[in-house]
C-alpha cells in the first residue's frame, strides 16, 4: 500500500503511516466480523449482544476508513473527521470486548485489533 500511496500524483504527507494505518483498519475489520460471527456461537450469546453490535459498527467504520484513506484526493475535513469516528468507536470495540475476555479468546484477539487500530488511526490525527 505504501508503494501505492506513493505512486500517486498527489501523494499523501505521510505514506508510511497511512499505509500502516489501512492495514490496521482492514486487520481490525475482519477480527471484529469474526468476533461478531463467534459472539453468535456462544452459549450465551443473550449476553454478548453488546458486543455483536459494536463489533459489526466497527467492522464497518474500519472498513470505510480503509476505503476512503486509499484514495488521496478528497476532503482533508472528511478523511480527520471518519478518522475521529473510527478512534471512538475502535476505542470502545476494545473495551467491550477486552470486559469479555476472560471468556473469549476471540474477544481478547479483537479487543488487541481494535486498540492497535485505534492507535495507527490516533497516529494519523497528529
Amino acid at each position: 500500500m505504501h508503494d501505492m500511496l506513493s505512486a500517486h500524483p498527489d501523494p499523501v504527507k505521510d505514506p508510511a503511516a497511512v499505509a500502516a494505518a489501512i492495514e490496521a483498519l482492514n486487520a481490525c475489520a475482519a477480527h471484529c466480523r469474526s468476533c461478531a460471527d463467534a459472539c453468535l456461537a456462544e452459549d450465551s450469546v443473550a449476553d454478548m449482544r453488546d458486543c455483536i453490535r459494536l463489533d459489526l459498527e466497527c467492522a464497518d467504520i474500519c472498513a470505510a476508513t480503509a476505503a476512503v484513506l486509499a484514495g488521496s484526493s478528497g476532503s482533508h475535513a472528511a478523511r480527520v473527521g471518519l478518522i475521529a469516528v473510527c478512534v471512538e468507536v475502535c476505542d470502545a470495540c476494545s473495551k467491550e470486548c477486552s470486559s469479555h475476555s476472560d471468556h473469549h479468546e476471540h474477544c481478547a484477539l479483537c479487543a488487541e485489533a481494535c486498540a492497535r487500530c485505534a492507535e495507527a488511526c490516533r497516529s494519523l490525527l497528529s
